[in-house]
Formats: C-alpha cells, structure tokens, sequence
C-alpha cells in the first residue's frame, strides 16, 4: 500500500500528478514578437523620414520638414495672436454649449410637449446641418437677411437700432456657431446622463420635499456627471480643432493665421506643422485635464482609482511599488426617504 502522507509520483491511472515532477513549458508569444518587430521598423521608418531624410527643391538640398522654417514660425506674433482666438472660442463656446445643453436636456425630458417639442426641434436643426453652413449663415446670412437689428416691443415701438454688420463681426459669428452648433449635441449627452440615474432616486426625493429643481441640481446631476464628463471631454476636444473652420469667415484664429503667413511665403507645409503642432499641444493638455476629471467623478463607483500617468510611469520601472488607491472616499448624494 501506498503512504496516503506522501504525494504520489507520475503513475497509473487514478493516481495524481507529482508538481515538482511536471515539467512547466511557457507559453510563446510568437505573435507579440512579430507585432513588436513591425511597430519597430514603422518607427525607424518615421523617425527616418521626419529627421534624416531630404529632398532637393531647386538648386538646394533640405530636410524633408523643413523643420528649421518650423522653429522659425512657431512663436511668430501672428500665431500667438491666432492661438490666443482659438482658446477664445473654444471655451466661449463651450461654456455656453453646456449651460444651454442642460436646459434644452431639462426641457426634453419635461412631460410638457411645448418645451419637449421645441428642444427636439432646435436638437433636429443644429444636428443636421453642418457647423461651416452655420458659421458661413451667421457671418453672411444675418447682414443678408437684417442689415438693422432693431430691439423693441414685438408689433410696438423700438429702443434702438444697430447696424448687423458692426455687431456680427467675425468673432461672435463664429461663437454663435460654434455654440448653438455644440449646444444639440451637449444637450444629448447631458439627457444620457440624467436618464442613467436611477428613478427611484428622484422619487426618494420627491418623498423628503425637495421640489424638482433641488432633485435635479443635487441628486440626480451629481450622479450623472460620471456619464456627462467623458464625452464632455472628447466634445471640448473636438471643439479646439472644429475652430479652425472659422478660416471661412476669417476668424483670425490659429488656423487662420497660419495660412495668411504661408499665403505670403508659400512656405505651405511648415506652416500647416507649426498649426498642428500647436493643436497636438493643447489636446494633450486637454486630455490629461480630462483624465483627471474623470478619475474625480470616478470615486464611488469602482473599488480602485485609475492609476495616474505618473503612477503608470513608476510602475513600468519599479514593479510591485504601486498600490490602487481606493476609491470609496467620497459618494453622490442619494436621496433616501426619512423613517
């Protein structure tokens, strides 16, 4: 008989596996090697043809990039100027986008059909027409259509008049685009966060005496604001680069400005660098802003916070040093009936 105290060796049948006696085959990753060799040569090839690589224009030789007329443009006045015009627009009209995206999401999901109706249709126009037929409108169209704005009493007498080509300048044609534009599309995203919420939360608050108003203001958006910030975010992002439309209005922005200086110099690709250039630098900011929103909005919901980028960076080189930080720190109002 065998000792039932010692582990059997590799035997018969019915008879158990001794682990120190198995012999562990890794698994290969054959595939992981392959992808990896690609991405590698992709990246010799782009650093290749970004950095080393030249081409002859004329009598001169020159880097393909010409990353020397780069240098040159990218801290000139008028890109600066076109910077500061696309930051300008990108929070104006975002910051009006939200406000209006609340109330037109409030008026949809209202049991009164004027106020759902008119929000599905300002929802239905702005959605389906696009945003450079509404900047071009709103520079050209409303001079076209009222060249005095008058302000007064409906059918009654009027306080004052005003020329719409001085008031609709460049500028506040392509923030009211921008706007009314980015406003549908933020109503939407604000009404799939106030749906997320769970009714039985509005109820609960309704059962205490908070009027609809105070339920919506603090328990329900608070709640919805883990599904609002994420595309928030992307629409922010969006908004920075959708300025650059405004070259049809001459909007002066970043974009702008970069094409009136290549249209003096002809110097067309290291101009259009200089503009991306900026625009990757700005959405990479806007990008960790929003990471770092969302990671706020995330405390209550998941049993761990996402790790920072640093903490990303500290784990890649100091493995095992990284502990989750948890994340039931703070939780949304809920509203719970007394008794």
């Amino acid at each position: 008989m065998t000792d039932p105290t010692q582990p059997p060796v590799l035997g018969g049948p019915g008879e158990r596996a001794d682990p120190s006696a198995m012999k562990v085959v890794p698994v290969r990753h054959s595939g992981r090697w392959v992808a990896g060799a690609v991405i590698l040569l992709l990246t010799a090839m782009l650093v290749d043809t970004l950095v080393f690589s030249h081409v002859v224009r004329g009598t001169q030789t020159e880097g393909r990039f010409q990353w020397g007329e780069v240098g040159k443009y990218l801290f000139v006045a008028p890109i600066l100027r076109g910077i500061v015009v696309t930051l300008e627009l990108t929070a104006i009209a975002m910051v009006v986008a939200i406000i209006l995206g609340v109330i037109l999401a409030i008026m949809r999901l209202s049991p009164n059909r004027l106020l759902s109706g008119t929000a599905w249709i300002y929802i239905w126009f702005f959605r389906g027409t696009p945003v450079l037929v509404q900047l071009t409108f709103w520079y050209v169209g409303i001079s076209y259509l009222y060249p005095h704005l008058t302000f007064g009493i409906p059918f009654g007498p009027a306080f004052f008049t005003v020329n719409a080509n001085v008031l609709v300048t460049s500028f506040v044609a392509a923030a009211l685009g921008l706007s009314l534009n980015e406003g549908a599309y933020m109503a939407e995203i604000v009404r799939a966060g106030i749906i997320s919420v769970d009714e039985g939360q509005a109820e609960a608050a309704q059962t205490i005496g908070m009027t609809k108003l105070q339920t919506m203001r603090r328990i329900v958006l608070p709640q919805a604001m883990r599904v609002i910030i994420p595309p928030t975010g992307n629409e922010t992002i969006s908004m920075l680069k959708t300025t650059s439309l405004v070259i049809v209005i001459a909007g002066a922005d970043l974009f702008t400005a970069s094409q009136n200086i290549s249209n003096a110099n002809y110097e067309v690709v290291p101009l259009l660098v200089v503009a991306s250039l900026w625009y990757l630098f700005f959405t990479s900011i806007l990008t960790i802003g929003q990471f770092y929103i969302e990671r706020h909005y995330a405390r209550g919901s998941t049993r761990a916070l996402p790790p920072t980028p640093w903490q990303r960076i500290r784990q890649s080189f100091l493995p095992g040093r990284f502990v989750p930080v948890p994340a039931m720190v703070e939780t949304p109002p809920v509203a719970r009936p007394h008794g």
